[in-house]
């Protein structure tokens, strides 16, 4: 696991500053005052286990940057971190392979920093398209794309472009070029628009300063952004990392939207959303489960409404293991809804009534308390006109659980078997 940062800086006050943002993102500070303790330092475990090393420009043993090539030497993506400003300074560091150069100016500074950081772990989970780019202009952007830790793809047509993006979901953005082998790029630029919103894929197209008049048409054929060469290092990744940014900003408001805030379940108005027009397709098959916590009222009134949540969080579990296939949500309070899709009737009976058993064998440690807990269930497994009525269906079927002693399944399988039975008895 690469979870160590590798400082190397003289100043006590950096130092401070840097490994607090270190620590608070979840990484471990390996810190040296100078060239010849990093050297050191570094030797004492293997390389795979640094993230980068955050170094300062000017040090005793190593007054112009030395210590940056010994990090680039040693394979670590680096940050570099200077109070010296002056133009000679930056074009010394740039010329080099870094991760980014970041002058010791004010706390905004730190801040990106500490946004670097976290991003150079999540940017290994992220995709990037180069697409219809020269072949200098194409390895200089991936050498960048890749110091940053993403996962670099390259394309020279359309066809292949469309490909890349269709085949890996990971790919969160494009940058496209001129020099495509077969259509314009505001073409493709739209094409990728009309099959995937701004806010699932950015598109930033990058064409030269003659150009510049018409950047309005990539816009409006459907880019996110716009980019003249010849552009900065520091310029392409901050466009970069901005609209990384804004699409993961996106997916976290949705996903806060669409989920219940306690177990992380889905909520009921994205449940509904999701799967009403599903439920009412001809031919497709479903079991829908209705599931309440039994007595749940004397567990918040016995231990409080903060350890009832320890339960609810619990249970959310169980059904996340249990039911990995389905899409679960908590419908308020202590109920759940469960809806399994292309199952049968027996099958969706079977996993119900194995799920009931695992909830009733696996108590609950609150307030250095184990409790037993236990769960009834309306179970229908021939699907209503709608979803909503198929949800009304299978409540009624949970009254009935409930109504015969709580901590059992009840299914419209045995309720027509029931029912089937009292007619063969009547005369």
């Amino acid at each position: 696991m690469q979870n160590k940062v590798l400082i190397i800086e003289d100043s006590r006050t950096a130092i401070n500053i840097v490994v607090k943002l270190v620590e608070q993102a979840d990484l471990v500070p390996v810190v040296s005052q100078s060239l010849t303790e990093a050297n050191h330092l570094f030797m004492q475990s293997p390389p795979e286990d640094y993230l980068c090393a955050i170094v300062d420009y000017n040090l005793p043993d190593a007054p112009n940057g030395q210590a940056i090539d010994f990090c680039l030497d040693s394979i670590l993506p680096t940050i570099v971190v200077t109070a010296r400003m002056d133009k000679g300074t930056r074009d010394d560091v740039l010329r080099r392979e870094v991760v980014d150069y970041i002058p010791k100016e004010n706390t905004q500074t730190y801040d990106y920093l500490a946004r670097l950081l976290k991003r150079l772990e999540k940017n290994k989970q992220i995709g990037i398209v180069v697409a219809g780019q020269s072949r200098t202009a194409a390895v200089r952007m991936t050498s960048l794309l890749r110091r940053h830790n993403f996962i670099t793809y390259e394309a020279n047509s359309a066809e292949r472009t469309y490909q890349l993006v269709r085949e890996n979901p990971e790919i969160r953005l494009v940058i496209t070029g001129t020099d495509f082998d077969d259509v314009k790029s505001t073409t493709i630029i739209s094409n990728l628009r009309m099959d995937y919103a701004k806010e699932r894929l950015a598109i930033i197209s990058v064409n030269t300063q003659e150009a510049q008049l018409s950047s309005a048409r990539f816009i409006k054929s459907g880019a996110n952004d716009f980019l003249l060469t010849p552009y900065c290092h520091e310029e392409f990744l901050c466009r970069i990392t901005q609209n990384i940014e804004l699409i993961e900003n996106v997916e976290a408001l949705t996903a806060m939207a669409n989920s219940d805030f306690l177990t992380g379940l889905f909520n009921r108005r994205y449940f509904l959303n999701k799967l009403s027009g599903l439920a009412v397709q001809r031919g497709k098959r479903y079991a829908l489960a209705v599931i309440d916590l039994d007595n749940f009222k004397q567990v918040n009134d016995t231990f409080g409404h903060e350890n009832g949540d320890v339960v609810l969080v619990h249970t959310a579990l169980l059904l996340r293991q249990h039911f990995a296939d389905a899409v679960i949500a908590r419908f308020g309070g202590e109920e759940f809804c469960v809806f399994m899709a292309d199952t049968d009737a027996q099958t969706a009976v079977d996993r119900m009534e194995s799920f009931r058993v695992k909830v009733s064998q696996q108590p609950v440690t609150i307030s250095q308390t184990s409790i037993n807990i236990s769960i009834s269930a309306g179970l229908l497994t021939a699907p209503a006109s709608s979803l909503v009525n198929s949800i009304s269906r299978a409540d009624k079927l949970l009254y009935q659980a409930k109504n015969a002693g709580r901590n059992r399944i009840v299914s419209d399988i045995a309720f027509s078997r029931a029912l089937e039975r009292a007619s063969q008895k009547t005369p």
